[in-house]
C-alpha cells in the first residue's frame, strides 16, 4: 500500500529545509539582541487552555480546532497558536515570581495546527514563529516589540512594509464600545450572517472582523472605538503613538482592526507587504497585541503580556515572491577523492579529520570511479578536491585543488589533518 501525507501538510525536503533554518536562525539571533529567551511547549494541551483564552465564539474554537479525547477521556487539543501554551507554561512553572527578572521574554518557534481549507500558505499543519513579554504595562513594552518586528521583516529582506495599529481599549472602553456596537448593529440582525447573528451578543466586536460581504456594509458605517476610549486607553496609545514617532517607524491607525481572539487589548498591530504572486494589494504577514487578562484566565495573577507571532510558510513564500535571495547553509568546503579501492581507510580518516576541524567534507561512498567522484564534487560545488591516490599513498600527500581557479597543489596528510584551513591559507593565500 502506497501512502501519501495527510491533507493540508507538507513534507519540507532538503534544498527547501536550508531556507527555514536560514529564516529560524535569522530570528534567534535578532531575539537574542533583544534579550528574548526560548521556549518550548507541548504540541497539545488540555482543550480549556484554548477555548478559555480564544474566547468560545473564536473561529479557532468553533470551526478550526483539532481536539478529541485521549485513552484516558481528557480532552485534548493540538495548539491551533503559540500564545495560550506559553501563557499556561508561565503560570505553571511560576515564572511571575521574583526569581524571573521582569519582563520575562520568551520566543518560540514550531507547528500549529487547524482544521480549515488548505490553500498557498496557509495549511493544517503551520509553523509559526513568536513572542511574548510577561510582567509589564507600560506602552514601552508595546513599542519593543512592535519595532522587533519591524525589525526581524527588515532582516529577513522583506521590504514595501506597511505598519498598521489600533487600540482595543481597556474594560472600561470595552463595555462602552461593546454596548454601541450592539445598538448599531441589532436593528440590521436579520441581514447579518449566521456566524454574526451568534455573536452579536456574545463578542460584538468580532463581527467587525467577519469576511462576509454582507457583513461589510454595515461595519464599514460601525461606531469607531476610538471615540469610546477611556482616559487611560487614551494615554496609552497616545504614548505608543508618541514612541512609535520616535522612533522614526511609520504607521497607519485603523480603527477597523480586530483581533480574532478574545483575549487582546490595547495595543493591536499588524504587519504588511505586498507580492503581486500571492494577489493584489498588501498581505499581513505578522500580527500582534497585548492581552493584559490572559494570564489570570489561565489560573496566574493579573500580570500584563504582549506579543506578536508571524508564520513560517506565508514568510517564505513573500521572500520567494520579492526575489529575495536566501543564502544556502549546506556548503561544502572539501570532497576527498580516492583513487583504487586500497585508498579508502585514508580517505575515510581524512575525511573525519576535517569534520573533527569543524569544516564540511565528504568522501564517496558508492565505490565509484574518480570521474564519477569529480563530477559530484562539482555537483555540490565544493570548493576543493584533496585527491589521494597510488603515489599520494606511498608519499603521505594529497593533491589539493581549487575548484574555483583551479590551482592545484600537493600537500603533506599531515598538514591537512591538523589544520586544513591553514592549508587554505599557506598555499592558496585565501
Amino acid at each position: 500500500m502506497r501512502f501519501q501525507r495527510p491533507k493540508g501538510t507538507a513534507d519540507i525536503l532538503p534544498g527547501e529545509s536550508e531556507k527555514w533554518a536560514y529564516v529560524e536562525n535569522i530570528a534567534r539571533d535578532l531575539f537574542n539582541n533583544y534579550q528574548y529567551q526560548e521556549i518550548r511547549t507541548p504540541l497539545f494541551e488540555n482543550f480549556e487552555v484554548f477555548s478559555r483564552s480564544s474566547g468560545e465564539t473564536s473561529d479557532v474554537v468553533t470551526k478550526e480546532m483539532y481536539d478529541f479525547h485521549d485513552k484516558g477521556d481528557r480532552h485534548i487539543s493540538l495548539r491551533p497558536e503559540g500564545t495560550a501554551g506559553v501563557v499556561r507554561a508561565y503560570v505553571e512553572n511560576k515564572m511571575y515570581g521574583p526569581e524571573y527578572q521582569r519582563p520575562v521574554k520568551l520566543f518560540y518557534m514550531g507547528s500549529m495546527f487547524r482544521y480549515e481549507r488548505p490553500q498557498s500558505g496557509r495549511l493544517r499543519e503551520f509553523h509559526q514563529i513568536g513572542v511574548e513579554a510577561f510582567g509589564s504595562d507600560e506602552p514601552e513594552v508595546d513599542v519593543e516589540v512592535i519595532a522587533m518586528a519591524m525589525d526581524l521583516l527588515q532582516q529577513f529582506g522583506l521590504t514595501d512594509l506597511r505598519l498598521t495599529i489600533n487600540t482595543l481599549g481597556d474594560q472600561e472602553t470595552r463595555d462602552d464600545y461593546r454596548q454601541a456596537l450592539i445598538d448599531y448593529l441589532e436593528p440590521h440582525f436579520e441581514e447579518l450572517s449566521d456566524d454574526s447573528k451568534l455573536r452579536l451578543h456574545k463578542n460584538p466586536l468580532r463581527v467587525l472582523d467577519s469576511k462576509d460581504p454582507q457583513d461589510k456594509v454595515f461595519v464599514k458605517d460601525a461606531p469607531s472605538i476610538l471615540d469610546f476610549l477611556s482616559e487611560n486607553s487614551q494615554k496609552h496609545f497616545d504614548r505608543v503613538r508618541l514612541l512609535l514617532d520616535t522612533l522614526n517607524i511609520d504607521y497607519e491607525v485603523d480603527a477597523t482592526m480586530v483581533r480574532g481572539l478574545d483575549y487582546y487589548n490595547h495595543t493591536i498591530f499588524e504587519i504588511m507587504t505586498q507580492a503581486k504572486t500571492l494577489g493584489d494589494g498588501y498581505t499581513t504577514i505578522c500580527a500582534g497585541g497585548r492581552y493584559n487578562g490572559l494570564v489570570k484566565e489561565l489560573g496566574g495573577p493579573e500580570v500584563s503580556g504582549v506579543g506578536f507571532g508571524l508564520g513560517v510558510e506565508r514568510l517564505l513564500l513573500l521572500l520567494e515572491a520579492q526575489g529575495v535571495d536566501m543564502p544556502s547553509l549546506n556548503t561544502l568546503t572539501a570532497y576527498i577523492v580516492g583513487i583504487g579501492e586500497e585508498t579508502s581507510p585514508a580517505t575515510m580518516k581524512m575525511v573525519q579529520s576535517l569534520r573533527q576541524q569543524d569544516i564540511s567534507a565528504e568522501r564517496d561512498y558508492l565505490n565509484r570511479k574518480p570521474k564519477a567522484q569529480f563530477k559530484s564534487a562539482n555537483k555540490n560545488n565544493a570548493q576543493f578536491t584533496i585527491t589521494i591516490g597510488e603515489s599520494e599513498m606511498q608519499n603521505q600527500t594529497a593533491n589539493v585543488k581549487s575548484m574555483v581557479t583551479g590551482e592545484e597543489v600537493s600537500v603533506p596528510q599531515s598538514e591537512i589533518m591538523v589544520n586544513f584551513k591553514q592549508v587554505v591559507t599557506d598555499y592558496f593565500n585565501i
